[in-house]
């Protein structure tokens, strides 16, 4: 299983990101996805989580109404389409799934939120 994230960066408060994780290894199209994030000082926190077929998603509400999560099932890849951005969106961005054969996570990719 690997899953590797990509798209973070330093953005400006109010700006926008996008994250993608691309997904290997597993059966992709049956299994759910999540975002996770991480502050310094910070446990781990869930940010977004979608279904399999992408028809279900929730979010938490510190990022309600800002963050989508979305899935290309195709391309074996999830995003996280981040707007309007604020300082506390700063933490490294990881993607986790959750299969019969354990939790496996990414590496991470940074989001600094910074003017």
């Amino acid at each position: 299983v690997q899953l590797v994230e990509s798209g973070g960066g330093l953005v400006q408060p109010g700006g926008s990101l996008r994250l993608s994780c691309a997904a290997s290894g597993f059966l992709f199209v049956r299994s759910n996805m999540n975002w996770y994030r991480q502050a310094p000082g910070k446990g781990r926190e869930l940010v977004a989580f979608i279904s399999s077929g992408g028809g279900m998603t929730t979010y938490a509400d510190s990022v309600k109404g800002r963050f989508t999560i979305s899935r290309d099932n195709a391309k074996s890849t999830v995003y996280l389409q981040m707007n309007s951005l604020k300082p506390e969106d700063t933490a490294m961005y990881y993607c986790n799934t959750r299969i019969i054969t354990g939790a496996y996570w990414g590496q991470g990719t940074q989001v600094t939120v910074s003017s």
